[in-house]
C-alpha cells in the first residue's frame, strides 16, 4: 500500500542564516482526516492556538485517501506540518499506528479531523502523564457542537456491561467521564487522546484487525495487560463535532462496523461465549428503544431496529472495510 511522506521538515534557521538541527519534539500532534477539508483546517488552527508556549512540537497529518481536496489544503498551508497520504483509505487503528510510529515526540496527541483542542487542553494532558509516570493515555472531557459535554470514558465492554445496558443503567454504571477531579479509567475515544509513545510501543501500537470502533478499547486492554492505565482529564476539554449520518442509508455500514468491531474486541478478550452473551443482551436493549420510539415522537425507531439486528448477526451485512476494500 503506497503511501507518500511530504512537508517532512527537520531543520529550521536561527540567527546569522545558520542552519541546525531542529531539538526533537515534545509532542506530536497525529491528525488523521478523511474527506473533512473544512474540519481539519480548523483542527490545524486550534493546534496552533492552544499549543503551550516553550513546547517542542511537531503537526503529523494523514490524509486517508480524501477527495476533497483535503491535502492541497494542509500543502497550501506550508509551515512544518508533515503530510502522508494514503493512496487507498485505511482503517482508524492502522492510520493511528502510522502516526505514532512516525512521531518523535515523548507524547502523541492523537486527533479526528473534526476535533479542535480548547485553550489549554493540551499542557493540561501533558502534566497529568508527566504526574503519573504508570498512565499511558489521557483524555479530555469531550463536548459536543454546541459545547456540551458527553460521555467520552468507560469501564471495558463484558457480560457486566451489557446486563447495565440491557438495563438501562449504563450511564451510572459504564460511563466513567465523570466528577471534576482526574481519575483513572479503563478507556476512552480517540476523537483526542494524548498517548505516552513509549507505552504504545510497548505493546505494538493498535489493532489493525479494527478497522474502526473499539480499536481505542482493545488498545487500552491491552495496556492495562502490559500494567498501564488510562486517565479521565476533566481540567481540558475539547470539541468533536458530530458527523454521523442520520439517515440509515447512509449510516448503516458504520452500524454494521460499529457491532461487528464490539463483537471482534469480545471474541479476542473474552471468547465466544462470553460474546453470545453480549450480543443477546446488546440486541435486546436495542429492540426495547425500537419498541418505545414506535410511541415516542421523533425517536428513529429504524435505526434502533437496525442496531438489533446488527448486534444479534454482527457478521452480516456490509461494513466501512468492505466498503472500503471495494472502493479500491
Amino acid at each position: 500500500m503506497g503511501r507518500k511522506l511530504k512537508h517532512a521538515l527537520s531543520f529550521r534557521p536561527i540567527d546569522r542564516g545558520i542552519i541546525v538541527a531542529a531539538l526533537e519534539p515534545e509532542l506530536s500532534y497525529c491528525v488523521v482526516n478523511t474527506n473533512g477539508r473544512e474540519f481539519l483546517r480548523s483542527c490545524l488552527t486550534a493546534i496552533e492556538a492552544t499549543h503551550p508556549a516553550g513546547i517542542e512540537r511537531e503537526i503529523l497529518v494523514l490524509d486517508n485517501a480524501s477527495t476533497d481536496g483535503s491535502a492541497s489544503a494542509v500543502r497550501a498551508l506550508g509551515g512544518d506540518i508533515q503530510l502522508i497520504e494514503n493512496e487507498l483509505p485505511t482503517g482508524k487503528a492502522a492510520n493511528d499506528s502510522l502516526l505514532m510510529e512516525r512521531a518523535k515526540g515523548r507524547y502523541c496527541l492523537l486527533l479526528n479531523e473534526d476535533s479542535q483542542l480548547k485553550p489549554g487542553t493540551a499542557a493540561v494532558l501533558m502534566a497529568a502523564l508527566d504526574a503519573d509516570p504508570g498512565a499511558a493515555a489521557a483524555t479530555p472531557q469531550l463536548l459536543d457542537a454546541d459545547g456540551a459535554p458527553y460521555p467520552c470514558a468507560w469501564r471495558f465492554p463484558g457480560v457486566r456491561t451489557a446486563l447495565a445496558g440491557a438495563f438501562f443503567l449504563h450511564r451510572r454504571l459504564t460511563v466513567e467521564s465523570t466528577g471534576k477531579a482526574t481519575r483513572r479509567v479503563d478507556w476512552a475515544q480517540s476523537s483526542a487522546l494524548m498517548v505516552r509513545r513509549e507505552a504504545a510501543a510497548e505493546i505494538g501500537f493498535m489493532d489493525p484487525d479494527f478497522f474502526v470502533y473499539y480499536d481505542e478499547c482493545d488498545f487500552a486492554k491491552r495496556l492495562a495487560e502490559a500494567g498501564w492505565h488510562e486517565l479521565f482529564v476533566p481540567g481540558a476539554a475539547a470539541v468533536h463535532h458530530d458527523q454521523l449520518a442520520t439517515d440509515l442509508g447512509a449510516g448503516l455500514p458504520r452500524i454494521v462496523e460499529f457491532h461487528r468491531n464490539r463483537d471482534l474486541y469480545m471474541r479476542k478478550h473474552h471468547g465466544r461465549i462470553a460474546a453470545l452473551a453480549v450480543r443477546g443482551l446488546t440486541a435486546w436493549s436495542y429492540a426495547l428503544r425500537a419498541l418505545a420510539a414506535t410511541v415516542i415522537p421523533g425517536q428513529p425507531a429504524e435505526i434502533y431496529r437496525a442496531h438489533a439486528r446488527q448486534a444479534l448477526f454482527p457478521a452480516r451485512g456490509t461494513g466501512l472495510r468492505q466498503r472500503a476494500e471495494a472502493a479500491r
